[in-house]
């Protein structure tokens, strides 16, 4: 359905999007994932044809942006960072204008009234903008993306500066709406990719770092080979038992207690269940096992070692300030899984970016 291809914008001498390439599938949600000024509005301006790339292609259903961009705008419903929603009409005076400003050829009642309960905003049809909730404008600029019923809606950060509610609501609506549309959405909030979208793309200072599906990231991240465990004993040699127990890879003292028990943070091989080896350990030694959870891995860390991967080189050559930044990052990523993960990602995306054919010549 959409299909991007070395696609390239430059500001002076500032490159905002590098050299980029991904597809997107008919009935796919994907989330444009990365930290703020990334690239991802520039890509989302781009592909909606409100800017030009510097270099690359756009088509949405076969349609190239630069060279038909009405047709292939007909294709796209979109939904900036701030709705486009005019203050002073009413809900039903702005659906009407954008029903008219879309060419918009269905029965104008029937499928205003159909889009209004899609997106929950039918009590509200008489009022005026202004004086809707920053929730309920939200809506309303869904409902603007909506008519036409395209086949494509795009969401640049729909959820910034809502409340948790709201938030809620505005996921279960992007959930909905992934039924019948290829949706594309970009934000900087890791829980919203892993709750509303299919794959996940990372971006990074313009370029793509990570490409993969959903499921795939969630399984690793809830694999259960890290373990709180807390231990009664010296602290010292409750640690050395432990990290001699073939199949751990990373044991660490925390600082928290329970009782005159310490606790542990353990990281074991993939595939390998440590638990019964590790209670019969210290069972032997005469250390009490007095609680053991699994824990899930950090998405929050994953991304930021996918985000440090790529710029471990610049970092190294940056100033003090930079470097200082870069090691509080490494602090927080310290343990090995997310590590592995992100290397896993970064590897995949840049296979990936390998593997596309060269740009076409015009």
């Amino acid at each position: 359905m959409i299909k991007i291809e070395h696609l390239t914008k430059n500001y002076g001498s500032n490159c905002a999007v590098d050299d980029i390439s991904f597809e997107i599938g008919a009935g796919e949600t994907v989330g444009l994932l990365g930290p703020n000024g990334a690239g991802k509005s520039t890509t989302m301006n781009i592909l909606t044809g409100y800017l030009s790339a510097s270099a690359g292609r756009v088509s949405v259903d076969g349609i190239d942006i630069m060279n038909d961009p009405i047709g292939a705008k007909r294709l796209i419903g979109y939904l900036p960072e701030q709705p486009p929603v005019y203050q002073d009409m009413t809900v039903d005076e702005y659906l009407n204008f954008n029903y008219d400003l879309k060419g918009c050829t269905f029965d104008r009642k029937q499928h205003l009234a159909e889009i209004c309960e899609v997106v929950r905003i039918t009590d509200v049809r008489k009022r005026l903008i202004r004086n809707l909730s920053k929730g309920y404008k939200q809506r309303v600029g869904v409902a603007q993306a909506l008519i036409g019923n395209p086949p494509v809606i795009i969401f640049d950060e729909p959820t910034v500066g809502l409340d948790p509610k709201q938030i809620i609501e505005i996921r279960n609506l992007i959930r909905t709406l992934g039924k019948n549309h290829t949706v594309v959405l970009s934000t900087h909030i890791l829980q919203e990719v892993q709750a509303v979208c299919d794959r996940i793309i990372i971006i990074n200072k313009g370029k793509i770092v990570a490409d993969e599906k959903t499921e795939n990231i969630t399984r690793a991240v809830e694999s259960n080979h890290r373990f709180n465990v807390k231990i009664c004993g010296a602290s010292r040699d409750v640690l050395n038992v432990i990290k001699n127990i073939p199949g751990v890879v990373f044991a660490e003292l925390l600082p928290q207690k329970d009782g005159d028990a310490n606790c542990y943070v353990i990281e074991t091989e993939n595939g390998l269940d440590i638990r019964k080896k590790l209670f019969f350990t210290l069972a032997e030694r005469g250390y009490a096992m007095v609680g053991l959870e699994a824990l899930g891995m950090s998405l929050e860390d994953i991304f930021i070692s996918v985000v440090d991967k790529t710029e471990q080189a610049k970092s190294a050559q940056g100033s003090k300030y930079e470097r200082g930044a870069a090691k509080k990052h490494v602090a927080r990523t310290r343990t090995t899984l997310e590590s592995d993960v992100a290397d896993t990602l970064v590897k995949d995306a840049e296979k990936r970016r390998e593997d596309a054919p060269d740009e076409p010549e015009d």
